[in-house]
């Protein structure tokens, strides 16, 4: 298999993987309940992130910590998006999606 053909096959598994959990858990990851925690989005990600860097650190890298990176590459692939809401003051960093607050 090509290196271009693995890298669309990953890329197409974590795309998949984060729609499904936002489907799932309605765009928490960009829009926060904040119920319990009061982090933005940015920090709650990054949070995130440690948690599954420290588990690869203290479990390592083999088949049952497979979903761990994929995770992790998620979580990264979040942050980008969350940055790039800061930066662009995005309709996303305004509450979770619902029909009155998305752009027509």
């Amino acid at each position: 298999m090509t290196f271009d053909k693995k890298v669309d096959i990953i890329t197409k598994e974590i795309s998949n993987l984060l729609k499904s959990k936002n489907k799932a858990y309605g765009n928490s990851a960009l829009c926060p309940a904040n119920i319990f925690s009061k982090q933005s989005a940015i920090d709650s990600l990054c949070a995130r992130i440690d948690d599954k860097l420290m588990r690869i650190k203290n479990k390592g890298i083999y088949d049952a910590t497979e979903d761990t990176v994929k995770d992790l590459v998620g979580y990264l692939v979040l942050l980008l998006i969350a940055l790039e809401n800061q930066e662009n003051d995005s309709y996303l960093d305004e509450g979770p999606q619902t029909s009155k607050n998305l752009p027509n």
